[in-house]
């Protein structure tokens, strides 16, 4: 048989965690069966390199996801401690803490009216939304909802459904132990538990077949790299080079901690919360008997004595009893995802900082791509290796554009912050994008590309969230649909107030999903 003829048969991912259990599980549900050509799935993970575990944020394409492998949304939320979490509130990202009054503001996942259907934002620019209206209120009833800590949905609402859209806050360590779990005992996967200490390949350079400290060589004709930063396959074994971007995204670690609640009846916050410092930021994620937070810092502008003082002042009370943790990221990608027939996905491919909760959703992105285009023999690979990397550089430069628009349109005056505004640091795309968006609204022909992870939304709640301007005065008669637009405002509005009278606190929703689960027809 020729090489290129060599059929694809089993599927070998080095490494679990989140990354290596949630690309098993979707390979898995589409490829495994016990129809002949059927593909095997094989995880070996060591026993001995615990996970990471900081990222706890999703975005609402988890909920797809956790149904289409077949997750019953009742056991996922008692099994990994989850929350629901409905977008992200950051605080004092435009101004000084000890400003008069703080600047606050959201990026959520609801809006009422689509913007590639009719978008609003120009309209409230333009005053017709109300002078003290911000642009969230405007759009969506998420914001006011967030604020009053209500939930995104009823007990009676069936498992995955949504009254507002929703993602999730997890336990990472429980979520990859019960994604473990589901994929051996319910979706065919093999379990190698084994350290590799060596990767094979031949005389053409695609992986043979590594061997094992304990279970000896494992074969297979495509492999995954999920190891995390040390990167065993595609970086130590393929040499697929790293770009940093730290000239670019300038955070470069954090300090980790957690926070128990002082009652098991507190109010869990159904946001990430982002809270700007003088170096970094401070996130806050609420868990079910927990708070995760963490300092995300440049430790150019910085010390880790600093950063964890400022941690510790942000706990108050309980700062004396937490253990912290410090955590070096290495912020960039690698030249290449795909390289012969080895795939890098989660932290082995790329890391950036968590600000928009970007991780889990690019290993979902990736599992579904690999799984969709999966090449069913070698000579099949070339091809599908050109897409994926075309693919995935796209997605990371823009999830960088994005991160960085947060930190550019501040107006702090930190040496930190001032630091991220000068243009050596700023990518030429984002800033031709805010140069045309100075004078046009954000429009949906901007994200015309189908692999787009941020959406059209999502910029245009951090720009008018952070004040950005636009003149458009000038272009004002463009905008004729006035009263339709004021007519959506004001449904905007008595939307607010029907989700504020009918949806359930936060936490009584997730004490209700505990003890009695949510409906599954």
């Amino acid at each position: 048989m020729k090489l290129g003829e060599l059929r694809v048969e089993q599927v070998v991912i080095v490494g679990g965690g989140t990354a290596g259990w949630l690309t098993a599980c979707t390979l898995a549900k589409n490829l495994v069966s016990t129809r002949p050509g059927a593909i095997r799935v094989c995880v070996i993970e060591s026993p001995d390199i615990p996970t990471i575990g900081v990222g706890e944020g999703t975005w609402p394409t988890m909920r797809r996801t956790l149904e289409n492998i077949g997750l019953d949304e009742t056991e996922f939320i008692r099994e990994c401690n989850a929350t629901f979490k409905q977008g992200s509130q950051f605080i004092d990202w435009k101004q000084n803490a000890d400003d008069a009054q703080p600047h606050t503001y959201y990026n959520l996942f609801s809006s009422i009216y689509n913007p590639a259907d009719f978008n609003l934002a120009p309209y409230w620019v333009l005053g017709h939304a109300g002078r003290d209206v911000s642009y969230a209120n405007a759009v969506s009833a998420q914001g006011v909802a967030c604020d009053r800590g209500l939930a995104p949905k009823k007990i009676t609402t069936r498992g995955y459904d949504a009254v507002q859209s929703y993602a999730y806050h997890l336990d990472a360590g429980k979520f990859a132990a019960l994604l473990k779990r589901h994929a051996v005992d319910k979706l065919g996967v093999h379990f190698v538990p084994a350290n590799v200490t060596q990767v094979n390949c031949d005389h053409d350079g695609f992986i043979t077949d590594v061997d094992t400290e304990e279970q000896g060589k494992v074969s297979g004709q495509l492999f995954v790299d999920c190891t995390g930063f040390r990167s065993l396959l595609l970086g130590d074994t393929m040499r697929i080079p790293f770009n940093d971007v730290n000239d670019v995204l300038l955070t470069d670690t954090a300090m980790a901690a957690q926070i128990p609640y002082l009652s098991k009846d507190a109010d869990i916050a159904c946001v990430t919360k982002a809270t700007a410092q003088a170096a970094g930021w401070i996130w806050d994620i609420g868990l079910q008997n927990r708070r995760g937070v963490g300092h995300v810092f440049s430790s150019a502008h910085i010390s880790d004595d600093q950063a964890e003082q400022q941690l510790r002042a942000y706990c108050g009370d309980l700062s004396g009893e937490l253990s912290v943790r410090k955590i070096k990221m290495r912020v960039g990608y690698r030249e290449k995802f795909w390289h012969k027939n080895c795939v890098a996905i989660g932290l082995s491919a790329a890391f950036v900082e968590p600000l928009e909760a970007s991780a889990i959703f690019l290993v979902e992105a990736a599992g579904n791509m690999l799984s969709d285009l999966f090449p069913r023999s070698r000579g099949a690979m070339a091809h599908t290796e050109k897409k994926f990397n075309k693919s995935f550089r796209f997605r990371w430069d823009k999830t960088i554009d994005f991160i960085k628009l947060h930190y550019y349109l501040s107006s702090r005056q930190e040496p930190f912050w001032r630091d991220n505004k000068q243009s050596e640091t700023v990518p030429n795309s984002l800033l031709d994008k805010l140069d045309a968006w100075s004078r046009h609204p954000v429009s949906k022909y901007d994200f015309s590309d189908t692999n787009e992870p941020f959406p059209h939304e999502s910029y245009q709640y951090i720009l008018h969230g952070m004040g950005f301007e636009q003149s458009l005065q000038s272009s004002a008669s463009t905008f004729a649909q006035v009263e339709q637009a004021k007519m959506s405002f004001a449904n905007v509005a008595k939307a607010t107030e029907h989700v504020c009278r009918d949806l359930p606190s936060h936490r009584s929703l997730i004490d209700k999903v505990c003890q009695y689960g949510f409906p599954k027809i």
